[in-house]
């Protein structure tokens, strides 16, 4: 119970502090003294009423403890730097409203997504500050060590002190743009998971959530949701043991149909508010994938519109896959072979051309392109999958 509140209050905590405090270190450590504070009081005297407001207060006294005290110890000995948030006078009047919590999550998203912070710096204090993550589950999840992962998170946030990072929502003019990075740091989040890294897929779904609460009328931010939905409640048909499992394959009995039901009705919602950007055209395709009898021609469509949005070469690989489903293999193959030196290092380039070539009867050739495929595989599943797809042969 206490973890599922810690989790769950994390980031409107940490995001409350930020926009206080104007320094995410500071934030951090009042908020982990908060959250330490509660694990030892509330199993004896319960839950408050807030949880949040509960930790906001406490966490908010906290810090303003520490800069008073740091205040104090540099006039006297007038050596040490002045924070600049000590001199704030109002900190002497602060008072605080726990029935109503400015919920700064928003702009701490956005902060996080900030494209002046490297990708790998943004992903990384996204799962810190909104996911609440331990650096150390950040490292595990990204296969790097905990030092590594700690560098990367101080340089993101020496970053955001030192250039004037805002902690804002972007001018409406901007958004579209700001947008679009947080929506691609998410899913990036979200592939990892999918991945079988961590725990990381369930924590993007959360993020997913909270992004769609925070903001209702953006259609693109629903379409995230629904697709990585739709795509988890599958997860666990695709794995029999250390075999991976082809969507037609697919023991559909193992789908979590209420969370498949849940992610549709997001998706609804998304096309609703008028959505037609690319993460509701793939929840969209993702859906269709769900029927019983799937229409690949409509699939096939979906992913034209879906190459025009985008230009993504790998968008165009799956397009590819779809005509060869809806009945053209010739003029699938015929679109992979472009891609070809765009793709060269892409194992599924390969392997969806050796599945191409043996639609057509041209075996010798369809080996080969496993054979590539082959060595490019990193996972023991995708290994035994194309050893197996070679054997058929």
């Amino acid at each position: 119970m206490l973890e599922e509140v810690f989790r769950n209050e994390w980031g409107r905590v940490l995001a409350s502090l930020v926009g206080f405090l104007g320094d995410f270190d500071r934030a951090e450590e009042a908020a982990q003294e908060a959250f330490t504070i509660a694990a030892q009081q509330w199993p004896e005297s319960g839950l408050p009423d807030n949880p949040g407001a509960w930790l906001v207060r406490t966490a908010r006294n906290r810090a303003i403890d520490r800069i008073r005290r740091e205040r104090t110890l540099a006039q006297k000995i007038r050596l040490l730097p002045v924070p600049e948030a000590a001199t704030m006078d109002e900190f002497d009047d602060i008072e605080l409203d726990e029935t109503v919590i400015k919920d700064e999550r928003l702009e701490l998203i956005f902060t996080c997504c900030h494209p002046a912070l490297p990708l790998e710096g943004q992903v990384a204090l996204t799962l810190r500050a909104l996911g609440g993550l331990a650096t150390a589950e950040i490292a595990r999840a990204f296969l790097v060590s905990e030092e590594t992962m700690k560098r990367r998170l101080s340089r993101a946030k020496a970053k955001i002190k030192a250039t004037g990072i805002p902690f804002a929502v972007p001018d409406a003019h901007r958004l579209p743009d700001r947008l679009d990075a947080v929506l691609a740091v998410v899913y990036l989040i979200y592939n990892e998971g999918y991945a079988g890294r961590g725990d990381l897929g369930a924590e993007a779904i959360r993020l997913g959530r909270v992004l769609s609460g925070l903001m209702p009328d953006e259609p693109e931010t629903h379409g995230l949701l629904a697709l990585m939905m739709i795509h988890d409640a599958r997860r666990r048909a695709r794995f029999a043991g250390e075999d991976l499992v082809l969507l037609e394959d697919q023991d559909r009995s193992l789908w979590d149909a209420p969370q498949l039901a849940a992610g549709q009705a997001v998706l609804e919602r998304a096309v609703a508010l008028g959505g037609r950007g690319p993460y509701v055209v793939q929840a969209a395709i993702a859906s269709l994938q769900t029927r019983e009898r799937v229409d690949w021609a409509r699939v096939a469509g979906l992913y034209r519109r879906l190459v025009e949005l985008t230009g993504s070469p790998v968008v165009r690989l799956n397009h590819a896959a779809a005509m060869a489903q809806a009945g053209d293999p010739a003029a699938a193959l015929r679109t992979v072979d472009a891609l070809d030196p765009e793709l060269d290092g892409y194992l599924y380039l390969h392997s969806t051309r050796g599945e191409l070539l043996h639609r057509l009867g041209r075996d010798d050739d369809a080996r080969t392109a496993y054979r590539r495929a082959l060595e490019l595989a990193t996972s023991t599943p995708e290994r035994r999958f194309l050893t197996r797809r070679l054997e058929e042969i």
